[in-house]
């Protein structure tokens, strides 16, 4: 693991064979229950919430961590290993990270 100073990503393993919770769609979550569109998409690594992007109209992927207070996303996006740590307002990638499962 690379040197970072959020502590809540000292709990992830980078060893697994897939970092967090699997995600619970194939698009944002809630995007899909009201028929909205998105523009990038995040998965919440402690329940596997596929939410959308800040840039995205409805920011599910904040709005879900200010209700459920889970600090870690990671992308959903093909080709994108980050993960965010919206607590200490940080991105870290980690060495050996396998990649995150993205949408189709």
């Amino acid at each position: 693991m690379t040197e970072a100073s959020c502590l809540h990503l000292v709990e992830l393993d980078a060893d697994d064979t897939e970092i967090g919770a699997p995600p619970d769609a194939d698009g944002c979550t809630d995007c899909l229950a009201i028929g909205g569109s998105w523009v990038h998409l995040r998965r919440c690594l402690d329940c596997g919430h596929v939410g959308c992007c800040d840039s995205s109209p409805n920011r599910h992927a904040t709005a879900h961590f200010q209700a459920s207070g889970h600090p870690l996303i990671q992308s959903y996006e093909p080709g994108e290993e980050w993960i965010w740590c919206y607590i200490d307002q940080m991105a870290v990638e980690l060495d050996g990270l396998p990649p995150s499962p993205s949408h189709p």
